[in-house]
């Protein structure tokens, strides 16, 4: 029986990641020559291609795409039991994704249990929508973000439920007998389409005042008093104040904030600090969409 060489793996597992030989090499810190050499070495002893040309670029074959998910799982178990036998701190490189609007309540939370557990790991920190961020987390761009969004191809915990608000500037004057000015994010959004379906369900009229792409342009508009947004209440703050059903304003539904991490994970280090955080700051090991009449279990 031959023995599949996990070097080889590691690079090969690289450029699924990468997706291409010479971003795999700059990963990798090797010269695109010895990453092809080492493909060409990898196929010579598997005896299958692993890849076929589409234009001018390579792209895995059908057994390329079937040795990788092996070659996650195999370099898993060969980088968790070498991280067993060691008795020293954690250490390394960990990327953490947040949403804007938990900057300054969720995200400091977990900065400090991770900063106390493991002092010696290097954080690097990418503040983004929640829809991009499962999309990086998806391409591997970073290892474990917070997000509204659920996911079922991700493994993950509830970590907070928010009560979803209308806020407006603490001197906005609102005026329930015209249409409500909405202050929006552009799509995706999850408060976006919370605000339009609970206005739409009382029928409330509305018009769209601003859109924004981000949360900066939200909170600025804001405090320019141009209109009102739906949010959770992680970005309430002393220059906001809260509407509601005495403002002619329907109720919304809570958000849930969650964690996650990828189910194809290959570093060691990722599986400790995720496993950390569940069981320090946890909800429950279950969670759903925040909208639906259901719940499904986070495996």
């Amino acid at each position: 029986m031959r023995n599949l060489d996990l070097d080889l793996l590691r690079t090969l597992t690289a450029i699924a990641q990468h997706e291409t030989f010479s971003e795999a090499a700059n990963r990798l810190h090797k010269t695109q020559s010895a990453i092809t050499q080492q493909m060409q070495r990898l196929e010579s002893m598997i005896g299958l291609p692993l890849f076929e040309k589409q234009g001018r670029n390579k792209h895995l074959s059908s057994h390329g795409r079937r040795l990788v998910e092996y070659a996650r799982h195999m370099l898993a178990i060969n980088d968790e039991a070498l991280r067993a036998l060691q008795d020293g701190p954690l250490e390394g490189d960990l990327r953490l994704g947040a949403p804007l609007d938990v900057a300054d309540t969720i995200l400091p939370t977990l900065l400090t249990h991770i900063a106390r557990v493991a002092p010696r790991v290097k954080l690097e920190i990418r503040v983004d929508r929640s829809p991009f961020l499962m999309d990086a987390l998806r391409a591997g761009e970073i290892d474990l973000t917070i997000s509204t969004r659920f996911d079922q191809d991700f493994e993950g915990v509830a970590l907070r439920t928010s009560p979803t608000v209308w806020l407006a500037s603490a001197d906005y004057v609102h005026d329930p007998h015209a249409p409500v000015p909405l202050v929006l994010a552009d799509d995706p959004s999850i408060f976006r389409r919370l605000a339009l379906n609970a206005l739409e369900q009382a029928q409330v009229r509305w018009h769209t005042n601003y859109v924004a792409p981000n949360l900066v342009g939200i909170k600025a508009a804001l405090r320019a008093g141009l209109g009102v947004t739906a949010r959770s209440v992680e970005l309430l703050g002393p220059e906001m104040r809260v509407l509601g059903e005495k403002d002619g304003l329907p109720p919304l539904p809570d958000v849930t904030y969650f964690l996650w991490i990828r189910r194809d994970l290959i570093n060691p280090l990722t599986r400790q600090v995720y496993d950390m955080l569940r069981a320090n700051l946890g909800l429950a090991q279950q969670g759903g969409a925040t909208a639906g009449p259901s719940r499904p279990a986070i495996q």
